[in-house]
């Protein structure tokens, strides 16, 4: 699958917890990422200063779903689900 034009919801919804150029503390969950273009679209798409995490992501119908607003809630489930003291919750 490839990124879906104008989505950016992996930009967006995920918090990233190492540096990255333009947010050395990372980015928390809703914040768009500096690295976000005008096209919804990584900067770094590709290169070595690319976040270790996000390089890792690769575009997936369990996680893309069929628009934009699907993907940002899937990616939001996803998050909610592995932040750290969340496990024990139901």
């Amino acid at each position: 699958m490839n990124c879906r034009s104008g989505c950016g919801a992996c930009c967006v919804v995920p918090s990233i917890s190492s540096p990255i150029p333009g947010m050395p503390d990372g980015k928390a969950a809703g914040v768009p990422c500096v690295q976000l273009d005008a096209g919804l679209r990584c900067r770094l798409f590709g290169e070595p200063t690319r976040a270790r995490v996000r390089s890792a992501l690769r575009p997936a119908a369990d996680m893309c779903g069929v628009d934009p607003k699907d993907a940002s809630a899937r990616l939001r489930r996803l998050e909610l689900s592995t932040r750290p003291g969340d496990s024990d919750r139901d």
